[in-house]
């Protein structure tokens, strides 16, 4: 219930991130934070940890996509096999402040980074659109891309 009252801001993606070296311009960007005090990868293993309904949300995502060519989770799982992860996605890079995981696929790369300052957790997600599939299947899921962000840190902070 403590979740439910946790303050969740817009931020700025932390200037020693290393998602900083793929932001261009045009690229989506977005970043939040809330106050907590655990450590990146921990975080990062519970922003992943979809809840029941976010779950359903992502089973509806991927049979929507797959007749368009789109991976879904066991298309990424299969192709990163040996890799670790943080729930679907392969961690390309970790810290001990920043956890970045993502994937590329034919209509955009997504990486998503788990940064904590030991203080604030911060929850980005940069996309760079290939086509026009990636400028419309961003603006599509962008409603619930919001709410999946701000409920994952309310869960971690609360």
């Amino acid at each position: 219930m403590l979740g439910a009252f946790t303050k969740v801001n817009a931020a700025q993606l932390p200037a020693d991130s290393l998602l900083q070296s793929r932001v261009t311009e045009g690229d989506f960007l977005d970043c939040y934070r809330a106050k907590c005090a655990l450590p990146a990868r921990v975080a990062a293993d519970e922003v992943t940890r979809f809840p029941d309904w976010a779950q359903v949300l992502v089973a509806l995502r991927n049979k929507l996509v797959a007749p368009l060519g789109l991976k879904g989770a066991s298309d990424v799982e299969d192709a990163h096999a040996g890799v670790d992860h943080v729930g679907i996605f392969p961690i390309e890079a970790q810290t001990d402040q920043e956890v970045i995981a993502g994937f590329n696929d034919h209509h955009l790369d997504f990486r998503v980074s788990i940064y904590s300052t030991g203080e604030h957790i911060y929850l980005s997600t940069w996309v760079h659109r290939h086509n026009l599939t990636g400028r419309l299947y961003l603006a599509t899921i962008m409603p619930f891309h919001v709410l999946i962000i701000r409920d994952a840190l309310r869960r971690v902070a609360g």
